[in-house]
């Protein structure tokens, strides 16, 4: 009885998928590299997240320069205008500062556009490796549930196939996010250009 136990054992061992592939040669090499492939998919992902977060910081700080900015140049302006009697000089002369505003406006404003495009791309590449991933992870567990029936010819191929007739679904869209950004930042820079000619001139 006692060996007739460990034999119905010894067959459930031997049988069982997962000691079917430490058996196999090919079946263990390939679970191998799926297995590395997904850990270094993960240190992508990773990476990918913390690079969104620097740069979503960098936008941040851009945004801090940018009102900044403006706030203390104005402030200095109605200083100076307020303090001084040459009211049609600082008129006539008021082009300067506003260059000034406007060259540095369009510089922050080109900056965060292409921080926000960066921001987007890297956001993309991180969606590309989650879906690798994912039908990395189902291959995965299919070998692991399917042992020795699993072809791997036919399910590598699958799974080179899925990854090569990946289509990226493209909303097509009027507007986007950035170009509210860049308008909104755009507008208030005009705003500060008349504010300036209206401090310099009255």
């Amino acid at each position: 009885m006692a060996n007739e136990t460990t034999a119905i054992i010894m067959e459930a061992r031997i049988s069982h998928p997962l000691h079917q592939i430490a058996s196999t040669p090919s079946h263990k090499l390939l679970l191998k590299q799926w297995l590395k492939e997904e850990e270094l998919i993960l240190n992508r992902l990773s990476l990918k997240e913390t690079q969104i977060d620097s740069v979503r910081k960098e936008i941040t700080t851009l945004f801090i320069f940018f009102f900044l900015f403006h706030s203390i140049s104005l402030i200095l302006l109605f200083n100076s205008s307020s303090s001084s009697d040459r009211h049609a000089l600082a008129c006539r002369r008021s082009w300067i500062p506003s260059l000034c505003s406007l060259c540095f406006s369009l510089g922050i404003i080109w900056a965060i556009r292409y921080k926000t495009d960066t921001e987007g791309h890297l956001a993309k590449l991180m969606e590309r490796e989650k879906e690798d991933r994912k039908l990395l992870g189902k291959c995965i567990e299919e070998l692991k549930k399917k042992g020795l029936e699993f072809d791997l010819l036919k399910e590598v191929d699958a799974l080179r196939r899925a990854k090569s007739m990946r289509v990226e679904t493209k909303v097509v869209k009027k507007w986007s996010a950035r170009d509210f950004v860049t308008l909104f930042f755009f507008a208030v820079s005009c705003f500060v250009l008349a504010i300036t000619r209206v401090i310099l001139c009255n």
